[in-house]
């Protein structure tokens, strides 16, 4: 090997192993000796050390333990190669005296001869795809490539038919934070032990599509983590290194071909969804090689990084809940289950109709406070299609949600240790109104122990 430094390396203690400064790889030892072979001791007056006439001398890798070790490793954006006299930890920075912490953060290349003013082409394609989006799209990427530091509180999703650019619109912004500071992985990744991926300042997830009834779940519960903050500070856990801490500003590009692709709640405030209705066929046939041909050889991509670097971001607001774009609304519409529809309808059979103050001579329905699967059963027909979903061994685990689309989650009872309730001899989940207190919920439970008592000869709490 040639070109490697003692300098370009650094010992890192927990793993036994050595960073390699310029791309932030790990080394073993047998492989710095083999690149950089013995180094001379030098006494306290920087002289080398010589015994009986020859040179004292020790492998580069006990060399570099000795002289140049570090306490943990990070990720962390904004902060220098070493970060001194701290240590990142699950609650953010703590101050330690001597402590150093290798950063694996590698920051973007210098900007070389882009003009914000020539950004026409990038800026033509995001208007032509999302026309509706384009101008959100642009402050998202903008602060992504200004303050890769900070946390967006919000993913974006890119929607749309193969094939319409949905990729050509972040090429340039991989340039402009640096091609190691983007990754692309797919959903079932998300949802593996490993997540490298998180120290990324862009991360895409493609191709997100229906992964089935539980995994959409899932998979909307283990990206939640990704796409907002708090936690200021997440655990990394990567193949051959100790899970380590990094400061949680990872920005999330979710893409699909599939309008129902994700289950987004009612109450989702983590995704701006961009839709578009284009075809490949709306482009003319030679319009992708032009637009690489501006981005690999007349500079594009530094035309659209100084573009982004030029934003002005003053009207962005990074932590607030995105606007709900009609494409977002049409999601969540599409991911709501048949089943919550004929849970709803369960509810109004349960529930106490009264009048309506908004409407004089009208009555409306006010749901129970409280419920459970037994009593949902028992009032719907028995045999329909709702009753044999609820009794199916393999929905058990979409239960809840369907009750929490509907403003239902389950509460645990205090007086028994595995948290069920005794429902007619039968263990179940009670699932009380969240907007209740916990006094109402209490009385909600009794008020429900009341109408089961009086009910038909089951209903026994």
């Amino acid at each position: 090997m040639a070109g490697e430094r003692i300098d370009d390396f650094w010992y890192y203690a927990p793993g036994g192993a050595f960073f390699f400064a310029p791309t932030r790889e790990l080394w073993p030892a047998k492989s710095i000796n083999a690149a950089l072979g013995r180094i001379p001791v030098t006494g306290k007056n920087g002289k080398p050390l010589r015994k009986n006439g020859k040179l004292v001398t020790i492998k580069a890798s006990d060399f570099i333990a000795r002289t140049r070790s570090v306490h943990i490793t990070c990720w962390a954006p904004g902060e220098e190669l070493i970060v001194r006299d701290r240590l990142l930890v699950d609650g953010g920075w703590i101050a330690r005296a001597g402590a150093t912490c290798f950063n694996q953060y590698r920051p973007p290349p210098q900007l070389n001869g882009g003009d914000s003013h020539q950004a026409g082409p990038w800026l033509e394609l995001v208007n032509k795809v999302y026309p509706n989006n384009a101008r959100h799209i642009e402050r998202w990427m903008a602060h992504r490539v200004q303050h890769p530091d900070r946390k967006v509180n919000h993913a974006l999703v890119f929607g749309g038919a193969q094939g319409i650019g949905k990729d050509t619109i972040l090429e340039p912004v991989k340039y402009a934070i640096g091609h190691w500071n983007f990754a692309e992985i797919g959903p079932t990744q998300l949802l593996g032990r490993f997540n490298g991926f998180a120290k990324k300042v862009i991360l895409r997830v493609s191709e997100a599509h229906d992964l089935g009834e539980v995994s959409r779940f899932a998979f909307y519960d283990r990206i939640k983590t990704y796409t907002a903050s708090p936690p200021d500070v997440m655990r990394v856990d990567e193949k051959h290194l100790r899970e380590y801490s990094i400061v949680n500003v990872v920005g999330v590009v979710v893409t699909s071909n599939h309008i129902d692709g994700l289950y987004l709640p009612p109450d989702d405030r983590r995704h701006y969804v961009c839709w578009s209705d284009l075809e490949r066929d709306d482009f003319e046939r030679d319009y992708w090689d032009k637009i690489y041909h501006w981005y690999e050889h007349e500079n594009g991509c530094a035309h659209v990084a100084a573009y982004l670097h030029a934003y002005d971001l003053k009207n962005f607001r990074a932590k607030a809940p995105p606007p709900k774009s009609a494409a977002w609304r049409a999601m969540v519409d599409l991911a709501r289950a048949p089943e919550v529809a004929e849970l709803a309808d369960a509810l109004d059979l349960i529930g106490v109709r009264k009048p309506d103050p908004n409407k004089p001579g009208y009555t409306k329905v006010e749901w129970p406070g409280a419920t459970c699967v037994k009593e949902i059963l028992n009032a719907i027909v028995p045999d329909c299609d709702f009753h044999n979903w609820l009794t199916e061994r393999k929905n058990r685990r979409a239960i809840p949600h369907r009750f929490e689309e509907l403003d239902y989650v389950a509460y645990r009872n205090p007086g028994s240790a595995d948290g069920f309730w005794k429902v007619g001899g039968d263990r179940q989940v009670i699932y009380v109104n969240k907007k209740l207190s916990e006094e109402q919920r209490q009385e909600a439970i009794e008020i429900m122990r009341t109408r089961l008592k009086i009910g038909r000869s089951w209903r026994v709490v």
